[in-house]
């Protein structure tokens, strides 16, 4: 009779017991190895931003930014080829766009990218990125990146003084761009 008291006993213990030990952490193995000549990929890409207040690029100073302004309206059927020396518009800058693409990235991940000015554009704060392919060092485009930026530039000005801080030039677009080809 003292053994089935037992039995009933540890049957309404041990479902307690389990229930307040900690759930065991998911781990990926992944997350903890890593496989030999395996490694990330950096891409790189040029672009256009565009809706900055007034801070972009002088066309007249940064050539290249307004070839690139000329041949994208072309693209889109806007012809500004006669008109390119009236063109003073300072709400676009020529940048630098670059990502890494992680080992294993499968088409349609989303990945972080990295925004610089390239011209003399004094603030990227506020612009959105147009579409920009993302090459590898084989010269194969592997992503492709689009979005508003992010500087984290925080500017201040008085009177007598101003004051910035962090880098308004260089930005960044969480999940901005889109994996369009896996390595391998």
């Amino acid at each position: 009779m003292h053994r089935p008291l037992s039995l009933l006993f540890a049957a309404l213990l041990l479902p307690l017991l389990f229930a307040a030990t900690p759930a065991a952490a998911q781990v990926r193995v992944k997350d903890i190895t890593d496989v030999d000549g395996v490694r990330g990929n950096q891409m790189v890409g040029y672009g256009l931003v565009v809706g900055l207040n007034g801070t972009g690029d002088m066309l007249n100073n940064s050539v290249f930014t307004r070839e690139s302004l000329i041949g994208m309206l072309e693209r889109l059927g806007v012809n500004t080829r006669d008109q390119a020396a009236n063109l003073q518009t300072k709400n676009v800058a020529a940048v630098m766009v670059t990502a890494n693409l992680p080992p294993f990235a499968r088409n349609g991940t989303r990945i972080d990218v990295a925004v610089s000015a390239l011209g003399d554009a004094k603030n990227l704060t506020g612009g959105t990125l147009l579409v920009t392919s993302l090459l590898a060092a084989d010269g194969e485009v592997y992503a492709v990146a689009q979005g508003a930026l992010v500087t984290g530039a925080i500017a201040a000005r008085g009177a007598a003084v101003s004051v910035t801080q962090n880098v308004p030039t260089s930005a960044r677009i969480a999940n901005g761009a889109t994996v369009e080809r896996q390595i391998g």
